[in-house]
């Protein structure tokens, strides 16, 4: 199982073994629930490469008997789907939690290890909503562990191989995006309604005349140029994957 593409395995010492079929973006849940796993949730988060903005992580338990073929990858989807699928998710019994990592976190301990924190947010809050039942089990979307003593499985580009990284991917986006549109109110200049904080070249234009705002993530290239000589330490910005 070690060697199998885009899967990284658990240290546990009672890890089942999970090979997710391509074509059934189920089957690794069905596998985790032939091992006597009842609560398996995904685990998936967006909003890692903006300028600005914060990076939000969704934790979600899909019901078993839902039609799980509605949930695909966030980026596949329009606007419209995702807020129509994020509702279905809210009204259809899933279990759902929301962890967000701030500018301000992400710039004191880098971007991983922001989306790392604001994933195991999300599991906490996944708990809360379950009446303080955690997860049995989860799959995470990308290479690196939630630090967390769940029982795990990651998985490169997990949105095409798990419905629950899927549905997670889903509500985090709609989330991100939902904060980002508040934003826009607050600071109309920049067109987070449009970009969402991505670097896009208008985003960069109004960088450049407006300057940064407080929700800019001052790490990072494109927005630490105009804070040189501040003191302001930048870490090291690894790729999540």
């Amino acid at each position: 199982m070690h060697g199998s593409a885009g899967m990284s395995p658990c240290v546990s010492p009672f890890f089942p073994e999970v090979s997710p079929i391509p074509g059934d973006s189920f089957s690794g849940e069905r596998q985790l629930f032939s091992h006597g796993v009842g609560l398996v949730a995904g685990v998936d988060e967006a909003g890692r490469g903006p300028l600005a903005g914060p990076v939000v992580a969704a934790c979600v338990i899909l019901p078993k008997d839902c039609d799980h073929t509605l949930f695909r990858d966030s980026k596949q989807l329009t606007a419209r789907q995702r807020d129509r699928l994020a509702a279905l998710l809210q009204d259809n019994g899933a279990i759902i939690g929301v962890g967000i990592a701030d500018p301000r976190e992400i710039e004191a301990v880098n971007i991983l290890q922001a989306s790392l924190l604001a994933m195991r947010r999300a599991i906490t809050e996944c708990t809360v909503a379950n009446h303080g039942q955690e997860p049995e089990f989860i799959l995470v979307d990308g290479r690196n562990q939630v630090p967390v003593t769940i029982r795990q499985l990651t998985l490169i580009k997990g949105e095409s191989k798990s419905a629950s990284i899927a549905a997670a991917s889903i509500i985090a986006k709609v989330t991100r995006d939902r904060l980002m549109a508040e934003a826009h109110v607050r600071y109309p200049q920049y067109g987070f309604d449009c970009h969402q904080g991505y670097p896009t070249k208008a985003h960069r234009q109004a960088i450049t005349i407006h300057g940064p705002c407080p929700l800019h993530r001052r790490t990072f290239r494109g927005v630490a140029e105009f804070f040189a000589g501040s003191g302001l330490s930048s870490p090291a910005q690894p790729d999540l994957w």
